[in-house]
């Protein structure tokens, strides 16, 4: 059995999820484009499309990420996902940045592809070099994707005024080279632990505590994943919302209370592109630190309460400059902890192992909650009722809460050997469709799990 001492410097692949994630965090930058294409024509509805399209896409890629994972290694399913986000990008810059269409396609269909290819790389791979900090790891390894909005929000606008000096296109375009060089360069060291490999102090046994390995058709006869999917959708989906609106809404807030179009547009900006961001990276950090101490479902209990109860408040907090910044850093906090939270515990149910092929089917819940609540608040905006929005967000949090209560360890037993008739014919549909995906995606594939 070999060692942290003998072995490679685990600390290297955290640093390249970071890198990683700071690109594939792209996608919550969008509303610094908002105001522009709306300029050019756009409905707010139409907006939050693309962002709704670019989450759909995420969600739906991650699961064959999941399964190309295992065929192809991690490195490389690294570099496929760089070079697709970027190829997206330049798409969208070169073909048309103000067409619906085009945007649709080059960011929300492409650019999500690549998120999703790369997003479970850095997760599986963290969790193999770290089984003794899984709810910490997870955070770091997802950190940059919520840090990674702060800086290209900040880049395209008051920073580096790329939209203003250069316009939409040419900002697309620069985004997609940056993002390939950074993926690639995180890719690098993209590898899982070699054979064996154990940190230095811990003792296998202990991961036995991070639960037995479920096969995808007997995670998906536990009432716990259907849980588990229900809270991701409506907690993530209330994040996404917000993350969506919250330069459109805070403007509109605080012009009625009085500010200026240009002080209301930067105040907007900041409480998006500062405390949003940097509060979404280091809830991702410190919610996973909290939950290696206190559990992860109590640790999901009091996010999302903390977030219903944020939600119902931020229409009274918009129109005033530091309490819009408190609610974006508050809603941002809580959103990034579920990214930290929901990955380790489908670690904890279902197992360390099969993380990066499970955690992608629940993971399907982000992409339902994406499509769900940004939509909604973007049709609410337009018929100018942004605080229902937020209202109906927060109702289906404190729902979120009630059914973490109700979380409780999977019977593998149960889950194993259910062979009633439902049982066994749900059993050889879940097991045909992951044989499907299987030939679909390596037509030598035989099986073999």
């Amino acid at each position: 059995m070999t060692s942290q001492t003998r072995g490679p410097n685990r600390w290297f692949v955290v640093l390249g999820a970071v890198l990683m994630q700071l690109s594939l965090g792209a996608i919550y930058a969008w509303s610094v484009f908002t105001p522009s294409l709306i300029a050019a024509g756009w409905s707010r509805m139409e907006t939050q499309i693309v962002f709704a399209v670019g989450l759909a896409t995420f969600a739906l890629v991650m699961v064959f990420a999941g399964r190309l994972l295992t065929r192809y290694g991690p490195r490389r399913l690294a570099v496929a996902g760089g070079l697709v986000l970027g190829a997206g990008y330049l798409f969208t810059g070169l073909a048309g940045a103000t067409s619906f269409a085009v945007v649709v396609l080059g960011i929300g269909v492409i650019g999500g592809a690549g998120i999703g290819l790369g997003y479970v790389v850095p997760i599986a791979v963290g969790m193999r070099w770290f089984p003794d900090r899984k709810g910490m790891i997870t955070g770091l390894a997802v950190a940059g994707f919520g840090f990674g909005a702060m800086g290209w929000v900040k880049l395209a606008g008051a920073w580096g005024q790329l939209i203003e000096t250069l316009g939409l296109g040419p900002t697309f375009m620069i985004y997609g080279v940056a993002f390939a060089v950074l993926i690639l360069i995180g890719a690098i060291w993209m590898r899982m632990p070699p054979k064996g490999w154990v940190p230095a102090g811990f003792s296998p046994d202990a991961a036995a505590k991070g639960g037995e390995d479920y096969s995808l058709a007997e995670m998906l006869r536990t009432p716990q994943f259907y849980l588990i999917f229900l809270i991701f959708a409506v907690s993530a989906g209330a994040g996404l919302m917000s993350a969506g609106l919250m330069k459109l809404y805070p403007i509109e807030a605080l012009m009625a209370s009085g500010y200026s179009a240009v002080e209301a547009s930067a105040i907007a900006g900041t409480a998006m592109a500062v405390f949003f961001s940097l509060a979404n990276g280091i809830g991702r950090i410190l919610w996973g630190m909290i939950s290696d101490r206190i559990g992860r479902r109590r640790s999901i209990l009091i996010m999302t309460g903390l977030q219903a109860a944020t939600l119902f408040a931020f229409t009274a907090m918009a129109g005033t400059p530091w309490l819009l910044y408190l609610g974006a850093a508050l809603i941002g906090f809580n959103f990034g902890g579920n990214f930290a939270l929901f990955p380790a515990l489908t670690a904890d149910l279902f197992g360390n192992a099969r993380v990066g092929q499970n955690y992608p089917y629940v993971f399907l819940s982000y992409g339902a909650g994406g499509i769900v609540f940004p939509i909604l608040g973007g049709l609410l905006g337009d018929m100018g009722n942004f605080p229902l929005a937020f209202s109906i967000t927060a109702v289906a949090c404190l729902f979120g809460m009630l059914a973490t209560a109700l979380i409780r360890k999977p019977d593998h037993e149960e889950a194993t050997h259910h062979f009633s008739t439902h049982g066994f014919m749900h059993q050889m549909h879940w097991d045909q469709l992951e044989e499907a995906i299987d030939h679909a995606l390596h037509p030598g594939y035989r099986g073999g799990k």
